[in-house]
Formats: structure tokens, sequence, C-alpha cells
């Protein structure tokens, strides 16, 4: 069996970075957001900006960082990533699945996400590789890329945006994704366990890894808003996106990119055993009328690792329950690898079904398995 894995991954991390030029808060002043552009009010802060990656290169990520909407120094931090290769995680997973915000009919405002993720987490979205979205690179050969450099980019992402905001050095990070960032996030776990290994200072505190298998696919009108809005000149400058007026408009999925052709061959499940191994415990989780990515192919892979780590069924296949009714189907294997289907999702979970996605990411981040019985949960 091909194991072609669109899904995303999640991951526990903290960092003991030198200190950066910060506020009062630990935050730096200079990428704070006053308002976006047609913003509803809201209480919670809201960051964007650079990260500079390869100072001789001129290779920088970009990312948006929004605070858990209620006692954000209590609230983990996670980690998004959208695949592709090569679509922003800006422009979907933070306007249109799992932010606060998406983009009104006329596309130069905002409306609210009710289930924005940011109830359960501090949000962490970057357009990752280099190329993508408002990244980029002064040195044109960075563009041809693949998942090794892709994933060695993000660990200096993240070692680099801790020294930005250094009171997230302890905190709990996840690393999630979708489509392509099956590939993306369990090899960039991969790296993190290697640094871990090689560090005689700093480790990653590596909790957890949860994979969302999501594929491409989303409302034409709410793409098309929100290409409108995000190449405003006012909400770029809102952004502090765009520092360098790149030839090029931004759009949902890069033009620019030379992505390789042979990753996406790439055996996953090794990197899974590997992660497992560690003790980690590792969620894939499907819609279950996801037609790209059946959930019966995940299943199985699921199976098939389970069955190579000798795990035994500790949970047994059967219903979850979300506000009184059936949420997906869940099974677990020797504590530490869980497969959940959600019901009446396709292929963008938590755009599809918002309230049964939170539901399941908040059960994970608290380290919950999901409800099988119909009583209501503190998620409800």
């Amino acid at each position: 069996m091909k194991r072609c894995w669109l899904v995303g991954v999640l991951i526990v991390v903290g960092c003991a970075c030198m200190l950066g030029t910060v506020g009062v808060e630990g935050h730096p002043d200079e990428d704070l957001i006053v308002s976006l552009p047609g913003q509803p009010k809201v209480e919670f802060k809201q960051y964007a900006g650079y990260v500079d990656i390869d100072v001789k290169h001129g290779r920088s990520l970009f990312y948006y960082f929004v605070e858990a909407e209620n006692v954000p120094d209590k609230k983990p931090l996670t980690l998004w990533l959208n695949g592709g290769p090569g679509c922003s995680s800006i422009g979907g997973g933070a306007f249109t699945e799992l932010g606060p915000f998406y983009p009104k009919g006329d596309g130069r405002g905002l409306r609210t996400n009710s289930m924005s993720w940011n109830k359960a987490s501090n949000l962490l979205f970057v357009e990752s590789p280099a190329g993508v979205g408002w990244s980029y690179s002064n040195t044109t050969s960075d563009y041809n890329s693949g998942d090794s450099s892709t994933a060695t980019d993000m660990l200096l992402f993240l070692l680099k945006w801790y020294q930005k905001f250094p009171s997230y050095r302890s905190r709990e990070l996840f690393l999630t994704g979708e489509s392509y960032a099956g590939h993306y996030i369990p090899q960039l776990a991969n790296v993190l366990l290697d640094y871990n290994v090689h560090s005689t200072s700093f480790k990653f505190n590596i909790k957890g890894v949860a994979a969302t298998k999501i594929s491409i696919g989303v409302d034409v009108c709410m793409t098309y808003e929100r290409s409108f809005y995000f190449n405003l000149p006012e909400v770029q400058k809102a952004l502090h996106a765009n520092r360098t007026n790149l030839p090029y408009q931004w759009s949902m999925c890069s033009g620019v990119l030379n992505y390789s052709d042979t990753d996406p061959n790439i055996d996953i499940l090794p990197i899974l055993k590997k992660i497992v191994q560690n003790h980690i415990p590792v969620w894939v989780f499907s819609g279950d009328q996801d037609s790209v990515v059946p959930l019966l192919g995940s299943r199985t892979l699921i199976r098939e690792l389970a069955h190579d780590l000798k795990f035994k069924i500790t949970v047994p296949y059967g219903a979850w329950f979300h506000k009184g009714q059936v949420g997906g189907w869940v099974t677990e294997y020797g504590n530490l690898l869980t497969f959940a289907t959600v019901r009446g999702a396709a292929h963008m979970v938590p755009y599809a079904q918002p309230s049964r996605a939170l539901h399941l990411f908040s059960s994970f981040v608290h380290g919950r398995r999901l409800p099988n019985t119909t009583s209501p949960s503190i998620d409800d």
C-alpha cells in the first residue's frame, strides 16, 4: 500500500532561548497588531511579522500569532502549518478554519469565528517554506525546496521565535497542520527529537502529536474574499507583511515555489513510529466524508503501525459524543496511538465541523480521551 499521508501533526515544546528585544510582557512591540482593518473588537492580543532564519541568503518566514481568548498565560501554544506543498497557513488555517476571524462577503472586513481554537490554546501560524504567502528569500535557489529543508527551517524558526517571545519558552507547544503538513509535521518532530539528542542545554519538551487528515477544498467565494482582503495595502500594513514589496500578489498557494516531486513518496510511518517510541502520544483524525483521502486508508495505516509496535487495543472502535450527539468514531492502541473520525466533516475538518473539531482539539490539548457517553463534558 502506498503510504501517502495527507495529515497534520501537533507537538508540545518548551524552550530556553536567549532573550530578544521585547516589551514588558516579553512580546515584541514592533510585531503587535493594533487592529486589523474591519476587525470586530476583541480582548486578546495579536502579533505578526517576520523571523529571519538565514540572514546571508535573506530568507525569512512570516508568522501570525493570536493569544488565547482567556488566560493566555495559562494556555499552551499551538503551531499550525498548511500543506500543499506551497499553501498559506495564514490564509488557510488562520482565516478560513480555526483562527478567530473569517473574511466578510465583500472581502473588506472580518467576522468572528465563534469556534476558534484560541478558546483552548494560543495559536501560531507560519507561512512555510519560503516562497509561500509573504515568506520570502533574496536567494532564488531557496525556492527549490523539499521536506528536509522545510523541517530544518522550521526548527530554526521555532528557536528564533522564542527569542521574540521568551515568555513562551517553557510553554507547552502543539504542532498541527493539514494536507501535506502530514509530511511537514512528522518530519519536524523528527528534527526536534534529533536536536534533543545532540543538545547539551535546551531540549524541546515534546508531549504529543495529533494528525488531521484534511485535504484541499474550500468555498470559492471565501477564497476570493480572503485573497482580496490580504492584498489590501492597509491589511498588509497592519500585519507588518510584505516588507520587501514582493513582485507578486499574496495568493493562497505559491506560484514561485519549486517543491520536490519525489518527497511525497516518503514513507511517514517509520517517523511516526519513532515519535511513539519516544513515548509521545500520536492522534490521527479524519473527516468521515473526506473523498480525497478516505478515512479507511488512514485507519488501516494506523492499525498497521499499532501492529508493528505490538500495541493492543485500549479503546475499541466506537462512537464519541459531542453535545449529546455522535461526534464521530474513535479507537486507541497502547495508550499512545489514537485514530478518530469527525462526523459530517469533509476535507477541512475545522471549517466543515467547527464545534466538533474544537471539542476534539480541546480533548487532545487537555490529555483527555474523547467521551464515549452523551453526558455533557467541559467542552460542551
